[in-house]
């Protein structure tokens, strides 16, 4: 899985994504979104490093199932939050 940490001031943005969507464009009706290597590919991380960093992140966006699933088993996002594009897993964090 891949990990990147966008900072902005701030604001902090982590992005996680199954390796191999890396490049993709995934759409669904009117939606199309890109995995874009500038906004996933980070760091290739274990599922124990990930959870670390997502139970302390405030914003994550988050694409892929074995990405999501480990979201879900650390308690970052609930498995009813997960939305599905193109029959790929989504879910986005936000905590204020």
């Amino acid at each position: 899985m891949y990990l990147k940490i966008h900072r902005s001031g701030e604001n902090v943005i982590v992005a996680v994504c199954d390796k191999d969507l890396i490049g993709k464009t995934l759409k669904e009706g009117n939606l199309s979104v890109t995995i874009s290597e500038e906004f996933y590919k980070g760091d290739l991380v274990s599922e124990e490093e990930l959870r670390n960093t997502l139970l302390d992140a405030g914003n994550v966006n988050i694409f892929g199932e074995k990405s999501v699933s480990c979201a879900i088993d650390c308690g970052a996002v609930d498995k009813d939050c997960v939305r599905f594009i193109d029959g790929v897993a989504h879910a986005q964090v936000f905590r204020i």
